[in-house]
C-alpha cells in the first residue's frame, strides 16, 4: 500500500510537470498572428473560460491575450503579465494615439477601447476593468492610475459632439473639456459614465449608475446623475461601508 501511494504521488507530479511544460511551450509561441492565436488556444487547454487566462497571464511576463481578442492598433504597449480577455476590441482610428497597459492590468471580456486623433489611453499597474466597459479617447487623453477598480459596463468619453444650431450634429466637430484622469485606488461602480474634463481623485468611490461631470475629491463617495459628494470615506460608519460596497458592484 505504501509503494502504491508513493507511485501515485510520482505519477501526479509527473503529470503536473508535463502540463506545466505544455503550457509554457505554447505560451512562449503565443501572439496576435494566426499561428500565435493557435498557440494561445493550445496553452489554454484545460483552463476554464472567462477568468482562466488570468493564471496564464501570471506564468510568463508576456502575459495573456485571448485568441478571440481583436486588436487593430499600431501603438499598443503592454507591460508584464497583462491579461486581455475574450472578445476585447482595441481599435485605432486614423490619427489615434497610444494605448498603454502597465504591468498586471486586467481587461475582462468584451471591453472596447478606441482612440481617435488627439486621444490616447494609459492604464496603470494592477488596475482591473470588468466586462463590457467602453473607453473612447478622442481630442483629449484618458489616464487611469494604479490599482483602480472599474466595474462592468462603465463608459469613459474624453470628448463631446458640438451642438451648435444650424448644422447636423453628426457633421459638427468633436470638442472636449479636457482629459479624463482617474487617480490611484479609485473605484467605479457598475454602469458609471465619466465625461470629458473630469478628475476622479485618489481612493474615491463612484456609486453604480452615476454620471460624473465634475471633479471628485480624493477619498470622496459620490452618487447620482450628475454625481454629487455624499460623504468622505474617512467619515463612513461600518454600516455605511457595507451599503456602499453593495452599491458599487
Amino acid at each position: 500500500m505504501t509503494v502504491s501511494k508513493h507511485t501515485d504521488g510520482l505519477g501526479a507530479r509527473a503529470w503536473k510537470r508535463l502540463a506545466w511544460m505544455w503550457v509554457n511551450f505554447w505560451l512562449a509561441r503565443s501572439g496576435r498572428g494566426f499561428f500565435g492565436r493557435i498557440a494561445t488556444r493550445l496553452a489554454g487547454c484545460g483552463y476554464p473560460p472567462y477568468t482562466g487566462g488570468l493564471e496564464l497571464a501570471r506564468i510568463q511576463l508576456k502575459g495573456y491575450v485571448s485568441a478571440s481578442a481583436q486588436i487593430s492598433h499600431t501603438n499598443l504597449t503592454l507591460g508584464n503579465n497583462v491579461f486581455i480577455g475574450d472578445r476585447v476590441i482595441i481599435y485605432q482610428h486614423e490619427g489615434g494615439g497610444a494605448v498603454e497597459l502597465a504591468d498586471r492590468v486586467m481587461l475582462f471580456q468584451e471591453i472596447i477601447v478606441e482612440t481617435f486623433a488627439g486621444g490616447s489611453l494609459h492604464v496603470g499597474a494592477d488596475t482591473a476593468i470588468q466586462p463590457r466597459c467602453h473607453f473612447t479617447a478622442a481630442v483629449a487623453p484618458i489616464r487611469i492610475g494604479n490599482g483602480v477598480q472599474i466595474a462592468p459596463q462603465c463608459a469613459l468619453y474624453s470628448y463631446d459632439h458640438g451642438i451648435a444650431p444650424g448644422a447636423l450634429i453628426r457633421n459638427q466637430p468633436l470638442q472636449s473639456k479636457g482629459p479624463i484622469i482617474i487617480e490611484d485606488d479609485a473605484w467605479l461602480g457598475f454602469g458609471v459614465i465619466v465625461l470629458s474634463g473630469v478628475r476622479i481623485g485618489k481612493g474615491a468611490v463612484v456609486g453604480a449608475g452615476a454620471v460624473v461631470t465634475h471633479n471628485v475629491p480624493d477619498g470622496a463617495v459620490v452618487v447620482g446623475s450628475p454625481a454629487r459628494v455624499v460623504r468622505m470615506r474617512s467619515e463612513l460608519s461600518e454600516v455605511e461601508q457595507i451599503h456602499f460596497q453593495g452599491a458599487g458592484r
